[in-house]
């Protein structure tokens, strides 16, 4: 220890590091033992140095074991803090989430009542603009009439359904097949006319060169049976929807009907059964009756049903919208005026049936898929006829007719026809 006490007495002048309070006492005290002025024996002295080096011990042992627990206070209670934090944080989430759970059925329900209101809107606006442009085909009828009265021209004739007969310069046997058939002829004809306001006419325009023998040759077919609507327009089998188109403004302007219909020269029908189906639908304001389908969108050149604007349809091999097949179908009498009025902006595709389609696709109206005016012939209309259904139209989906119609038009018409009575039974 003596030793340890000199040493500290000589590095005094220029310690390194800084001596403690009981070292620093020590080291005075040899100091003034050396110097005379204190009169103490050595043991005193190294009990002295020895109790200065204890308490200095002690001394730096609490100044520096103290700011390591008050660390350690300051990094724990941080610790605590952020825990309760995120407790506090986790039950107002949870909080929250059952508060959403519990509302989610209300808020639900109020995007379903605006979804709703949405469309009906949208409804009640396509509606208003189709009773729009019926109210202005409307108007313009009345004015016609009114014309008419007023230069003593003939106007409309009130009907319940006129039936145009899609037929060319070529089928001239066809139309005798009818006449020999489902279609009265001569008197009968007129007086189905007058009593039921059926009005059957066949229809066709003319030649490329108006005036010339296949014209004359109809003029002279018609001088006889009195049974032709003719079209401003020129025939021809890629004409069809501007034929349609044509057909539909000029019936409205001939007859006040509430049906008008349009049927193929090679298809099968039962009138009696065609007012009675169309009855069903007369308190109806826009209806679309026929057998709807969907078919293919046929992209490729030389089919005979070829859509040459098919990229309207989207991706190659979609299908058409819904809409009736043409060999028979039957508008109501608003839909026909929206047509006519209409006539000039109304596109035409290839195919006919799907012209149609497209006009009405996008009103308010009421599509009518009638399986009745699209059955085959014999034997599935014959059984049909024996178990009480019988069939409005009959013809071979094969053929998009009876296939060989001259020909077979009366052995359907034995085999699936009405009786003549049904067709003067009341609607």
């Amino acid at each position: 220890m003596l030793l340890f006490v000199k040493k500290i007495a000589k590095r005094n002048k220029l310690p390194k590091e800084a001596p403690s309070c009981g070292q620093r006492l020590c080291v005075c005290q040899i100091q003034k033992m050396r110097s005379g002025k204190l009169p103490v024996s050595g043991k005193t002295i190294m009990l002295l140095c020895l109790a200065s080096f204890l308490g200095g011990t002690i001394f730096a042992s609490r100044k520096w074991t103290q700011p390591d627990s008050e660390a350690n206070t300051d990094l724990v209670l941080p610790t605590m803090s952020n825990h309760d934090k995120l407790s506090t944080i986790s039950r107002e989430c949870d909080h929250k989430r059952k508060l959403a759970e519990t509302n989610s059925g209300y808020i639900m329900g109020e995007v379903m009542k605006t979804h709703q209101a949405i469309q009906s809107l949208d409804k009640s606006i396509s509606t208003l603009e189709m009773e729009l442009a019926i109210a202005r085909t409307r108007q313009k009828f009345t004015q016609n009439t009114k014309e008419n009265r007023a230069s003593n021209q003939s106007i409309p004739n009130k009907a319940f359904m006129v039936i145009g007969i899609n037929t060319a310069f070529s089928s001239r046997k066809r139309r005798d097949s009818l006449r020999e058939t489902w279609m009265p002829k001569g008197d009968k004809l007129r007086k189905l006319e007058k009593e039921k306001g059926i009005v059957i006419r066949f229809v066709i325009g003319h030649s490329a060169t108006q005036g010339g023998v296949l014209d004359r040759a109809i003029d002279s077919e018609e001088a006889q049976y009195k049974d032709f609507l003719r079209l401003d327009h020129i025939e021809g089998y890629h004409e069809l929807s501007t034929k349609t188109r044509l057909y539909f403004s000029k019936v409205i302007s001939i007859w006040d009907a509430d049906f008008y219909v349009k049927v193929d020269d090679d298809v099968h029908l039962n009138l009696g059964m065609l007012a009675v189906t169309l009855a069903k639908y007369k308190s109806r304001p826009r209806v679309y009756i026929g057998c709807m389908k969907s078919g293919p969108v046929l992209s490729q050149k030389g089919l005979k049903y070829h859509e040459p604007e098919y990229l309207k349809f989207g991706e190659e091999g979609n299908k058409y919208f819904r809409h009736a097949t043409g060999q028979i179908y039957a508008i109501s009498r608003d839909l026909a005026g929206y047509i006519s009025m209409n006539s000039g902006i109304l596109h035409r595709y290839a195919n006919e049936d799907v012209s149609l389609g497209s006009w009405l696709i996008g009103l308010e109206v009421e599509h009518v898929d009638e399986r009745s005016m699209c059955c085959g012939t014999p034997p599935e209309c014959e059984w049909k006829a024996k178990g009480g259904n019988m069939c409005v139209a009959s013809f071979d989906w094969s053929c998009s007719g009876v296939c060989n119609s001259v020909e077979r038009m009366k052995h359907v018409h034995h085999s699936c026809g009405e009786s003549d009575s049904a067709l003067w039974n009341p609607l």
